[in-house]
C-alpha cells in the first residue's frame, strides 16, 4: 500500500528509531551540544509503544556511568535512582530443594554489585526512559510516542535518508478502514536506529550493507521477568540475588535474578541463551517451575505478581558486533549488540553508544555535513571509548559458557578476568536457531501445572504485560512460507514455537478434518521477538504492527 498513496513528509536534522536508553541519550546529548553552541538543531524520537517505557523491560541494575557524563546533576534532576544496591549473592542452584551460595572471592569481579568507586541502582528501566524522555523533551528534542517505523527510506545508491511510519487503519486483508491514515515520511540527514534487541530494521540494515562480515553469528537469549508486591517485613531494598543451575538442563545455558527494588517490590527473571537444543524446551515453563526453589520462594511467598513481560537480549558480545556504521546512519545500543553479558548488564553500554554516536553526528553537522555519510569517525571514537573496553575484555564470556558449561565455563571466565582478558579468544559460530536438534533425540519435558501462588500459566501472565493489539489489521507475524510450520518444523521438532514463545501466540490446532493447523494469535505478542530468532527455518518474520500495539508495561 505504500506506493499507492501520498504522505506527509517532515524533515529533521536528526531521527532516531526506539525511545530506549541509547536513542533517549543520544537525543538528550545532541541537544545539549546544540544548545551549548548555539545552533539550530532537529531531533525527533519516534517509539513503537504506546508512550515511552511501555515497551522497556529490563532487569536492572544500572552502572551509572553513562548517565554521569550526560546528565552530571542527575540526582538534583530527580532521575529515579532511589535504590542502591546494598547486598550481592550469587548462588548455584543444585537441584530442586538445594543450592550452593558462592563465596565473594570466587565470584567474577564483572558480577560485583556492591563496593569500588560507582554505586549502582536497582531500578525500572521503562522509568529510567520516561525520565530521559522528559529532559529530552526540555531540551526541545520532539518525541512522538505510538508510532512504529515500517521501513527505511533509502536513496537510488542506498544511503539511509530516514524512515516510513507505518499505516494506521489497514484491515486484516490488507484494505484501508474508515478512519484510514497513511504513515509520514520521516526524513533525515541522520538516522540512528535504537531498537532493541533484533531490531526488525537494524536487521535489514545489518543484511543490506553486511555489517556482520567477518564476524561471529549473533547470539540472544530470552528474558522473562516479574513485578512481585511483597509484605514490608521481608522487603531489604537494594538485595542483589544471581544464580544459575537447577531447573536448566547442563547444556542449557541461563541464569535467574531477584532484586528487591522500592516500594516493597521485588523483581524475578530469567534469562536462557537461546542456543539451547532440545525443542520440548519452554523458557516460559523453565521460569515459572523455577520460582519454587526456596531460594527464590522465600521472598515471593505471601506477595502478589502484578506484571509479567518478555524480551529478548543481543549477548553475543564482541565477537558478534556489526559494523555500527553505514551511509546516512548508525546501529546503536542492544540493536547492535553493546550489552556486557559478563555484567548482565547492559543500559550504561547502550547508552554510551548513544553519547558516542550523538557526539559523531553533531560534530558531523557542526561543520556543515549534508547527510548521508558514512560516519567512519564513529568507530574511532568508540573503539575509544570505555565501553567497547568493557565489552573487548569479556569478548569470551558467553562462547566460554557455551563451550565448556556453566561451571567450567564460569571458571575460565575467573581466571580471563583475573588476568585481564588476556587468554585466548573463544568463538561460537552456530546461530542459535541452528542449534535447534530433532525432537526424536530427547524425552518430552513435563513440566508441573501452576500452583497459582508462585507459577502460573500463560495467559494469566499475558494478561498482566497488558497487552493489546487491534484485531482487525495485518499479522506482524510474518509466515515466508505457510507449509513450513506442519510439513517440516511438526515433524521435525514438534514445532517448538508452541514453546519458545513466551505468550501463547503460536499454537498447532486440529482444523475441521482432523489435521494440524498453525495458528498465530498475533493479539497475544509481546514483542519479545523470539520467534524471528529461534525458529530453526528462520521462517517467522517480526515486523512492527500498528503503532501503540504491543505490551504497556508499567514500572518494568
Amino acid at each position: 500500500m505504500s506506493e499507492q498513496v501520498e504522505r506527509d513528509s517532515m524533515d529533521f536534522d536528526v531521527v532516531i528509531v526506539g525511545a530506549g536508553p541509547s536513542g533517549l541519550s543520544a537525543a538528550c546529548r545532541l541537544m545539549q551540544q546544540a544548545n551549548e553552541s548555539g545552533q539550530e538543531l532537529s531531533v525527533c524520537v519516534v517509539e513503537k509503544g504506546s508512550e515511552v517505557g511501555a515497551h522497556i523491560l529490563s532487569g536492572a541494575v544500572l552502572e551509572p556511568r553513562a548517565l554521569q557524563e550526560l546528565f552530571p546533576d542527575w540526582q538534583e534532576r530527580g532521575a529515579p535512582l532511589t535504590t542502591p544496591a546494598t547486598r550481592d549473592e550469587l548462588y548455584l542452584l543444585k537441584d530442586a530443594k538445594k543450592a550452593q551460595k558462592l563465596p565473594n572471592a570466587l565470584v567474577p569481579k564483572s558480577m560485583h554489585n556492591t563496593g569500588g568507586e560507582l554505586t549502582r541502582y536497582v531500578i525500572s528501566a521503562g522509568n529510567l526512559c520516561r525520565w530521559l524522555a522528559e529532559q529530552a523533551e526540555e531540551l526541545g528534542v520532539e518525541v512522538f510516542p505510538g508510532f512504529a517505523a515500517q521501513e527505511v527510506i533509502h536513496d537510488a545508491d542506498g544511503t539511509v535518508r530516514g524512515i516510513l511510519i507505518g499505516d494506521m487503519g489497514v484491515s486484516a486483508d490488507g484494505t484501508p478502514k474508515d478512519g484510514y491514515m497513511p504513515g509520514m515520511e520521516l526524513r533525515a540527514k541522520y538516522t540512528l536506529f535504537a531498537e532493541g534487541a533484533r531490531g526488525h530494521l537494524g536487521k535489514g540494515l545489518i543484511s543490506r550493507f553486511q555489517l556482520d562480515e567477518g564476524k561471529d553469528p549473533q547470539h540472544y537469549g530470552i528474558g522473562l521477568k516479574e513485578l512481585w508486591d511483597i509484605p514490608a517485613e521481608k522487603h531489604e531494598p537494594g538485595l542483589v540475588l544471581h544464580g544459575s543451575g537447577w531447573p536448566l538442563a547442563k547444556d542449557t545455558h541461563g541464569g535467574w535474578f531477584l532484586y528487591h527494588a522500592e516500594n516493597n517490590q521485588v523483581v524475578v527473571g530469567l534469562i536462557m541463551d537461546l542456543s539451547y537444543r532440545n525443542p520440548w524446551l519452554s523458557p516460559f515453563d523453565e521460569f515459572q517451575r523455577m520460582k519454587h526453589h526456596p531460594v527464590l520462594a522465600k521472598h515471593l511467598e505471601d506477595g502478589k505478581r502484578v506484571a509479567y513481560g518478555a524480551r529478548a537480549i543481543t549477548k553475543g558480545g564482541l565477537n558478534c558486533l556489526p559494523k555500527m556504521t553505514f551511509p546516512g546512519g548508525l546501529l546503536i545500543g542492544c540493536d547492535a549488540g553493546t550489552l556486557n553479558f559478563a555484567k548482565i548488564k547492559g543500559l550504561h553500554t547502550a547508552m554510551k553508544s548513544g553519547l558516542v554516536a550523538a557526539e559523531t553526528v553533531f560534530e558531523a553537522l557542526a561543520n556543515g555535513d549534508e547527510g548521508g555519510q558514512e560516519l567512519s569517525a564513529f568507530t574511532t571514537k568508540w573503539e575509544q571509548s570505555w565501553a567497547y573496553a568493557e565489552l573487548k575484555e569479556t569478548a569470551s564470556f558467553g562462547p566460554a559458557i557455551h563451550k565448556y558449561g556453566t561451571v567450567g565455563g564460569g571458571a575460565y571466565n575467573f581466571v580471563n578476568q583475573l588476568l585481564g582478558g588476556k587468554l585466548p579468544n573463544i568463538h561460537d559460530t552456530t546461530p542459535d536457531h541452528a542449534a535447534l536438534e530433532l525432537a526424536s533425540q530427547f524425552e518430552k519435558i513435563d513440566y508441573p501445572k501452576p500452583d497459582g501462588k508462585l507459577s502460573f500459566d500463560k495467559l494469566s501472565s499475558v494478561f498482566l504485560s497488558n497487552t493489546n493489539h487491534e484485531e482487525d489489521q495485518p499479522s506482524h507475524l510474518q509466515l515466508l512460507d505457510p507449509d513450513i510450520p506442519i510439513r517440516e518444523n511438526l515433524p521435525k521438532y514438534a514445532e517448538p514455537a508452541q514453546r519458545y514463545c513466551p505468550a501463547g501466540v503460536y499454537e498447532v490446532v486440529e482444523d475441521d478434518n482432523g489435521k494440524p493447523r498453525f495458528q498465530i494469535n498475533f493479539q497475544n505478542c509481546v514483542h519479545c521477538k523470539t520467534c524471528d530468532i529461534k525458529d530453526p527455518a528462520q521462517n517467522i518474520r517480526w515486523v512492527a504492527p500498528e503503532g501503540g500495539g504491543g505490551p504497556n508495561y508499567p514500572n518494568m
